[in-house]
């Protein structure tokens, strides 16, 4: 599997978990996390966060290498997974809603970048 570019590779062990290449893959991720593996990837994410965005942007979304598409998707993780530790208090559901895995997404498949 392709790496993180060497600047992030400290991300490096998130990257199997958390580097998924499509929506429905990340919300599966995301449902079957548990408060701690949210806490762990959001404390080592948000520091980072910046610098991840700041080096992605020099790139095309189309034309991504493929260390930077990993990067990417775990960019896209990170979005998705903050939440839950800031509004949700590590929770992979969200307070009185519909269980999240009725909803299924479109294009959910579709890797993105």
């Amino acid at each position: 599997m392709t790496s993180l570019p060497a600047a992030f590779a400290d991300l490096e062990p998130h990257a199997p978990t958390w580097a998924l290449p499509t929506e429905n893959l990340r919300s599966a991720r995301r449902w079957r996390s548990t408060p701690a593996e949210f806490k762990l990837f959001y404390d080592a994410m948000l520091p980072r966060i910046d610098a991840v965005l700041t080096h992605l942007d020099q790139f095309s979304l189309g034309a991504l290498p493929d260390a930077e598409q990993r990067l990417l998707h775990l960019a896209l993780a990170f979005s998705e997974v903050a939440p839950h530790i800031e509004l949700y208090k590590g929770s992979p559901e969200v307070p009185n809603s519909f269980e999240a895995s009725r909803f299924a997404a479109t294009h959910g498949d579709v890797v993105n970048g």
